[in-house]
């Protein structure tokens, strides 16, 4: 258990209620697949965002306690980063794609990623895209809030965490449902990874945020010059 995050915690019945903490998360869970799946929910992030945000605050005393805070070394936090953006890489060229491809179609590209190519404006345009939406709204969003609400159901202790991970990887997955059954695949392990360098970094936030831009970015610089081709 984490007893920095902890210590955060006003006390108050809304603060530790894990029966608030569970409904929160069941709630996050239904826009992840009602928006997704069924398309009857607006994008998730930006919801999931505000939710998050309003819910760490009021319950919980400040940001900190989903680890959205000033690293004690930002050299080991973007060290971890650069681990987890590299793994993810790297598993999904040479484990994932071949192992997925003996079962489904390719994961589906994003909309708009095939304008990227050569073409200066919508790679920065894009990379903005990735810093913003993907490793800050999306981290903040699952990492973040609904990693943190589903800690809470075991009290926060390093197995419950874990189980978060977990937890928040399966909806990442479906969170990308758009992907097809291999892009689901992927990026749930996407998940997986993002959700260690978060726990290894001592539960600092910043950590999966750079990762996931780490990654995102390379991609873009991939389209840019037709790597994947």
């Amino acid at each position: 258990m984490d007893p920095n995050v902890n210590s955060l915690r006003p006390k108050t019945w809304y603060s530790q209620s894990r029966w608030l903490s569970g409904a929160e998360l069941l709630l996050g869970a239904l826009i992840v697949i009602g928006h997704n799946v069924y398309h009857v929910v607006p994008n998730e992030v930006p919801i999931l965002f505000v939710l998050g945000l309003l819910s760490l605050r009021l319950r919980d005393g400040g940001w900190s306690a989903m680890g959205l805070r000033r690293p004690d070394s930002w050299l080991r936090i973007v060290l971890i980063a650069l681990a987890a953006a590299a793994l993810r890489i790297e598993l999904g060229e040479y484990v994932i794609d071949p192992l997925t491809a003996r079962f489904w179609p390719p994961a589906i590209a994003p909309e708009g990623v095939d304008s990227i190519t050569g073409n200066v404006g919508q790679a920065l345009l894009w990379l903005g895209i990735v810093w913003t939406w993907a490793a800050f709204g999306e981290e903040i969003s699952y990492r973040g809030y609904l990693l943190t609400r589903t800690a809470d159901l075991g009290a926060r202790s390093q197995t419950a965490n874990w189980a978060g991970v977990l937890v928040t990887s399966v909806l990442f997955g479906i969170g990308h449902y758009y992907k097809g059954p291999s892009g689901i695949v992927d990026s749930g392990v996407a998940g997986l990874i993002l959700g260690a360098a978060y726990m290894l970094s001592g539960r600092n936030l910043w950590a999966s945020i750079l990762a996931h831009g780490f990654i995102d970015t390379f991609g873009v610089i991939a389209l840019f010059f037709g790597w994947d081709s």
